[in-house]
């Protein structure tokens, strides 16, 4: 069994990169921020409130991981739920137990987020740190919004990337931040195959 853990900011290409190495190795795929939206789905759907802690991780504790819709889970006001749920501190604590859970499927499983490697699988076989700089990250951000129809300036998606990154690496709880052990890949001049080629090449060198 083995567990790939890739952490990362937003739009750095982690998503991408995760699936890509998902299906190379025959690994199950877990997106934990996803896991946060899906708490944020069922609270909504059921007409739950977004602040009362007892009643999200009571939520938290019950959501099947094994089926979660990317399409549907994407929408914003879903995102917008999920960040008031996910500093709570007992649901982070249900949602890291359950993706530790699921990383210990067979034959193995990559799970991407912000604190795989240091909080969630410290004990993974191979990490990776997947970044790249917020010009070029809120240019991707900024391409997919106009690719999907939507409207949005590039000054600011990049503000609202920087907002993101602060929050991410400012908090208290399992701040966003590399494990010591990280192998770093910089996508801020790489495509999505050249950076999936540099984690295969540190993959395979890490389980010989």
């Amino acid at each position: 069994m083995t567990t790939i853990a890739i952490d990362g900011p937003a739009a750095a290409g982690k998503g991408t990169l995760s699936r890509q190495i998902a299906d190379a190795y025959g690994f199950h795929h877990l997106d934990t921020g996803l896991t946060y939206r899906a708490v944020a789905k069922a609270l909504l759907d059921a007409a739950l409130p977004l602040d009362d802690e007892t009643i999200a991780t009571k939520v938290a504790g019950e959501i099947d991981l094994s089926g979660l819709d990317r399409s549907v889970l994407a929408a914003h006001a879903i995102g917008e739920a999920a960040s008031k749920i996910a500093v709570m501190p007992d649901v982070r604590r249900a949602l890291v137990e359950a993706q530790r859970a699921f990383s210990r499927k067979t034959p193995g499983t990559v799970l991407d987020g912000r604190d795989i490697g240091t909080v969630v699988c410290p004990d993974a076989e191979v990490k990776l740190y997947v970044t790249a700089s917020p010009e070029v990250r809120a240019g991707r951000r900024h391409q997919e919004i106009i690719a999907n129809g939507g409207k949005a300036d590039f000054a600011t998606v990049l503000a609202d990337i920087a907002r993101r990154d602060a929050r991410d690496m400012g908090r208290a709880d399992s701040p966003l931040r590399p494990a010591e052990d990280a192998h770093l890949i910089d996508t801020s001049t790489m495509g999505i195959e050249a950076a999936f080629q540099a984690a295969r090449a540190i993959i395979d060198a890490a389980l010989k």
